[in-house]
């Protein structure tokens, strides 16, 4: 059915347009015949005037911390909201301002007043709403990760390359303030070459509902792909994985899964640089930790190891005692309108009573959720892609499915596809 809507609405798009929809090589696109009608393209397509990016919101749980972001930031208006739960979805509705509110996603989808919808469902949901909102022609941000398979994440890209639509992926890590700062220092030149980067994600989800009892630890690990690859702006082109240890039985059966940790260690595209991350999501003793450490010729960065504490900046060539230091991380909502920066600190989950558990547990994403809109907000109004765009997020999701695989074969060294790359 997919299949078949894809093509109707293509179809449909070259009629309305007169041009012919392109997914083509790179040396396709070199041509001169190529170039002059991408560019009759990005005219009348991309390039259009632009006015206030016209929002959704799908799945009101984590996705609500959203909502004021949207309403306060200038160039977004926040039209509609989506939830199976009619309790709910007036809550939020009420409790927010927002009139239009939709139960079925397919009704929503159907509005034509939405440009964007930001999508904020379980893990196995996210390929078909994606795709589902390519298809009525709805700019895309998604909450991680993109899919749960190769295919799904493939034809997401292939539909962002066809319709000229965005996808970003709200990886939270590479907004969060943490990243912002060791980010800062790489691009000044405080740390030097940059020699070896690691990450983890360690997180105790028994207790979480529904389909994450068993969750293989890499098919969950964008959080730590994401910022090993986001410093340097490179792609990852191979990865090997070992997996370690041994869940509980009745948490093997529901994905065949054995592991208690994934580590794998991926290869960087055009760089010597090697980059390891580390997942565990059951029977492994870990207070909740979502970590990136850089190590460079000059300075070095590691990420504070428990909660509350601060990170170490390693400078060489001191005296052995005066190497290390902690650091203070500043907050970079300078970096955003004026009228969102209160939400690197506080959002609606401040609460006790109303805490979402990716804040019980996740310490509110390092101020990163008016990044991320903004990030998207900003790419729709300038007719850029988003960071990450579709390419990339495909490449930091299929990284961890690949570091999975590799793990079930004893190691067995995985390829990226050539269709995740961003710098092809």
């Amino acid at each position: 059915m997919v299949d078949n809507d894809c093509e109707s609405l293509l179809v449909a798009y070259e009629a309305a347009t007169m041009l012919p929809v392109y997914f083509v090589s790179e040396r396709q696109r070199r041509t001169s015949q190529f170039r002059e009608v991408e560019a009759i393209w990005e005219k009348t397509i991309m390039d259009r005037p632009l006015r206030t990016i016209r929002t959704a919101i799908v799945g009101l749980g984590f996705g609500a911390e959203f909502i004021p972001i949207y309403q306060r930031h200038p160039d977004a208006e926040l039209i509609a909201i989506c939830q199976r739960s009619k309790d709910k979805l007036n809550q939020i509705g009420n409790t927010f301002g927002i009139a239009r509110r939709y139960q079925e996603y397919a009704d929503l989808l159907k509005d034509d007043d939405i440009d964007a919808v930001h999508i904020n469902s379980p893990i196995p949901d996210h390929a078909a709403m994606t795709i589902a909102a390519l298809l009525a022609g709805k700019h895309v941000m998604c909450t991680v990760p993109m899919a749960t398979s190769l295919d799904n994440c493939q034809r997401i890209v292939e539909l962002t390359e066809k319709t000229g639509l965005r996808y970003m992926m709200a990886e939270t890590v590479v907004y969060s303030r943490e990243f912002l700062f060791i980010k800062q220092l790489a691009d000044g030149g405080d740390l030097g070459k940059i020699q070896f980067v690691q990450a983890s994600h360690q997180q105790d989800m028994d207790g979480w509902p529904n389909y994450w009892p068993g969750l293989p630890p890499m098919h969950y690990a964008t959080h730590c792909v994401g910022p090993c690859l986001a410093i340097e702006h490179k792609d990852a082109i191979e990865v090997s994985c070992f997996g370690s240890g041994r869940i509980r039985e009745e948490l093997i059966s529901r994905y065949g899964s054995p592991f208690a940790i994934e580590s794998a260690h991926i290869r960087l595209d055009r760089s010597d640089v090697v980059a390891r991350v580390i997942r565990s999501l059951f029977d492994s003793a870990r207070q909740y930790r979502e970590s990136f450490d850089v190590y460079g010729s000059k300075q070095s960065f590691e990420w504070q190891l428990c909660d509350g504490e601060q990170p170490v900046l390693h400078t060489a060539k001191r005296p052995e005692s005066e190497i290390p230091k902690r650091v203070a991380v500043p907050d970079f909502a300078v970096r955003l309108p004026e009228s969102i920066r209160a939400f690197t600190t506080g959002g609606v989950y401040d609460a006790d009573d109303h805490q979402h558990l990716s804040f019980t547990q996740g310490g509110g994403h390092g101020g990163s959720h008016p990044h991320l809109v903004h990030e998207f907000i900003n790419a729709l109004v300038e007719g850029r892609q988003p960071y990450p765009s579709a390419r990339q997020s495909a490449n930091w999701t299929c990284t961890g499915l690949l570091a999975h695989d590799s793990a079930m074969n004893g190691g067995q060294i995985m390829k990226l596809p050539e269709w995740t790359m961003s710098q092809k």
